[in-house]
């Protein structure tokens, strides 16, 4: 799988939901009411991304969770981390 270069990252981004390019991954931080929203969107994250055996890097600090992606094997942003970052989309709302 080829590594996205940045323009192609830059063309899609405007499709994704609050992502950006941030040190060579694509990254997207939510806030939530409360704590365990949280919880529960990185266990809805967690069960897509075993199935699709493309897992993103979680921070959890409170309320705000921060997804990254990059596929770590290639070495950058692939076409599997724009498809994580949609399914993630779909799944937050």
């Amino acid at each position: 799988m080829a590594v996205l270069s940045d323009d192609d990252v830059d063309a899609v981004l405007p499709e994704l939901d609050g992502w950006e390019r941030s040190d060579g991954a694509l990254r997207r931080s939510v806030e939530f009411p409360a704590f365990l929203d949280g919880i529960d969107a990185v266990r809805r994250v967690a069960e897509r991304a075993e199935a699709a055996d493309h897992h993103p890097d979680i921070d959890i600090r409170w309320r705000t969770v921060t997804f990254a992606l990059v596929t770590h094997s290639e070495g950058g942003i692939t076409d599997k981390d724009v498809a994580m970052a949609r399914e993630i989309d779909g799944l937050l709302g």
